[in-house]
């Protein structure tokens, strides 16, 4: 059955910080949010390598392993991460989150991908599950019953990761394979949204028959509880494709041309990410539209 995603990006730098570190690509097959750590520069490296590298991967069979060729693009990822640091050595410490999902092409099944702790959701008749298990101190926390779902969220350490890319060798991502089918819904977004706005709330959103209006009213959400963070999201609808003219362009963010309506009101962006991804982007959505 040919499915493709047609989706809404929005990334917004927050109240509060000067620059994005969120880096997020888009294309009928793949989704991406990468939620980078370690500094103002170093998060925008590490969020952008691991999203280039993983803009490469064009669509994948069942019989080419989707979870397998997955996997690999995110330790590709994570091997130019190691090697970023190796050249310049004021980037040690940088990392980013990674959650994903891969269609499986002329297939009704999906691999999702996840190293650190931001998510990725499915709605499916107004229902919103959570596909994705957080790599943190508080979700292991919460795993071993030391703390409840109200204390999580509050828990001054919230934020702490224990899985991310950071060049480590022994990295693994956590690869699920599912099934999806037209009218399914995905969110992948960053923990500027969820640390701050509850599942209810998400999924009321998420309810709405416009992608642009959900994406717009979950950065708004953020917002308004006080945008401590960057804010990433994706919403993207599965949808029929007999004849191939529903698939959209391969996108990438770039906070300059991501524009919230808050955004539009602070104008604040990162150049650095802006030249960086925008480059190595340029590169891979050329590839992916002449390929």
């Amino acid at each position: 059955m040919p499915l493709t995603l047609q989706f809404t990006v929005r990334s917004d730098t927050g109240l509060v910080r000067e620059a994005n570190e969120d880096s997020v690509y888009a294309a009928p097959h793949l989704l991406v949010v990468a939620d980078g750590m370690g500094g103002h520069a170093g998060g925008e490296v590490a969020s952008s390598l691991a999203v280039s590298h993983m803009a490469r991967l064009r669509p994948v069979t069942a019989q080419d392993d989707p979870a397998a060729a997955l996997r690999a693009v995110i330790l590709e990822g994570n091997s130019a991460i190691a090697q970023a640091v190796r050249d310049t050595p004021d980037l040690e410490g940088m990392g980013t989150t990674i959650t994903a999902v891969l269609l499986e092409e002329d297939s009704d099944r999906f691999v999702v991908a996840n190293v650190g702790d931001s998510r990725t959701y499915l709605m499916r008749a107004d229902e919103l599950v959570l596909l994705t298990r957080d790599d943190s101190l508080v979700q292991s926390l919460l795993d071993a019953g030391r703390i409840t779902a109200a204390e999580a969220a509050t828990h001054p350490q919230r934020s702490m990761v224990t899985k991310a890319l950071v060049g480590d060798e022994d990295l693994e991502p956590s690869l699920t394979l599912l099934e999806t089918r037209p009218g399914d819904r995905f969110l992948l977004c960053s923990d500027g949204l969820t640390d701050l706005v509850g599942e209810p709330d998400l999924a009321t959103a998420m309810q709405s028959p416009s992608r642009e209006e959900a994406a717009d009213r979950l950065v708004a959400l953020a917002l308004d509880a006080g945008g401590h963070d960057n804010v990433s999201v994706v919403v993207a609808d599965v949808v029929l494709d007999q004849d191939g003219t529903a698939a959209m362009a391969p996108w990438q963010s770039v906070p300059e041309h991501t524009t919230s309506p808050a955004q539009e009101r602070r104008g604040r962006v990162s150049r650095f990410m802006y030249v960086l991804a925008g480059v190595a982007l340029i590169a891979a959505a050329a590839a992916y539209l002449l390929g």
